[in-house]
């Protein structure tokens, strides 16, 4: 899968980050709460926007792959990100 060069963006409501990823059959919106970015990926809470974004694209490269092994288990046309999609077994 590749992804759309679109700049993730902080949700207006601050629950999260939206991405996209690119199918075969178009792009699918994704989000990726910052519950998961504070449990999984050592989010401050209460970040700014900034802060936001740069833990976002320091882990996007596992954000990502999760993303990806998801829609191929359940395609969908958006799929949210929580920290159970990150818990190890």
């Amino acid at each position: 899968m590749e992804t759309v060069e679109l700049e993730p963006q902080v949700l207006a409501d601050r629950r999260g980050v939206v991405f996209s990823l690119v199918r075969p059959n178009g792009a699918v919106e994704c989000v990726i709460t910052l519950a998961t970015l504070e449990a999984h990926f050592w989010l401050e809470p209460r970040a700014s926007d900034a802060s936001i974004l740069k833990t976002f694209r320091d882990g996007y490269g596992r954000i990502r792959a999760i993303a990806e092994r998801r829609l191929l288990a359940h395609p969908a046309a958006r799929i949210e990100l929580t920290p159970a999609d990150f818990a190890r077994p």
